[in-house]
């Protein structure tokens, strides 16, 4: 992580609201690191993320969503949290969907799923600046 920037760590309800407005905070915060050299591919892996926690992380109400964007060295790690215990899995693309995990492995340098203290878990998918990439 860079000096004096911390992970920016925001609350969303399960709502489809929520990616949109976490993808606009995604956006101001990659531009307030100078990152703007993996913005799109940042912008579409916290979209699977979060849109897979609205769809599927069913837990009781006032249970919410927490993204976390950290800024390291030569990109960014976006987490995405969730109370449900149950892990994603990729699955065949078809017609009933199944090709959000498959993106976020195609496009993030690194991705996985990491249990939380407590109950839920974490999906993380970490983004770097290409060699010879300007951020």
């Amino acid at each position: 992580m860079q000096a004096n920037e911390r992970p920016v760590v925001r609350r969303w309800t399960r709502h489809p609201a929520s990616v949109g407005r976490a993808r606009t905070e995604l956006r101001e915060t990659l531009a307030n690191w100078c990152l703007n050299a993996v913005e799109d591919v940042a912008l579409v892996v916290l979209s699977e993320l979060i849109t897979n926690a609205v769809r599927h992380a069913r837990v009781s109400p006032g249970r919410e969503i927490e993204t976390r964007y950290v800024r390291e060295t030569d990109g960014v790690r976006i987490e995405v949290h969730d109370a449900a215990d149950e892990r994603p899995a990729t699955r065949a693309p078809g017609e009933s969907g199944g090709w959000g995990l498959g993106l976020v492995d195609e496009l993030s340098d690194r991705w996985g799923v990491d249990d939380r203290a407590g109950v839920g878990k974490s999906v993380w998918a970490v983004m770097t600046v290409s060699e010879g990439g300007e951020a």
